[in-house]
């Protein structure tokens, strides 16, 4: 009798879910607050951004001088988003 061997590399199970918090004008170009982004294992905050483009193609014209945040501290494109974390989208502000 053969065994069947069940692998765990597929999309569905690599697979992670982060909260993206949306700031000042990024939240005005999506007109949400916040959302949940379900992105493969091993993602980077810069693939992250790549995704909310493409689900919310205006917020191309803030994407080069947002601010990105991962668990409440400041963050590059490379990092690495883990299940759960929290993903802040910080466009300038600008005011006087």
């Amino acid at each position: 009798m053969d065994k069947e061997v069940t692998k765990i590399e597929s999309d569905d199970t690599s697979s992670v879910e982060i909260k993206v918090l949306l700031f000042a004008r990024a939240r005005e170009l999506t007109g949400v607050p916040d959302l949940t982004l379900k992105m493969p294992s091993g993602s980077t905050t810069q693939k992250c951004m790549d995704e909310l483009v493409l689900k919310f193609p205006s917020l191309e014209e803030v994407r080069s001088c947002v601010v990105l945040a991962l668990n409440e501290e400041y963050t590059t494109d490379s990092a690495i988003v883990q299940h759960r974390d929290e993903l802040a989208i910080i466009p300038p502000i600008s005011g006087g």
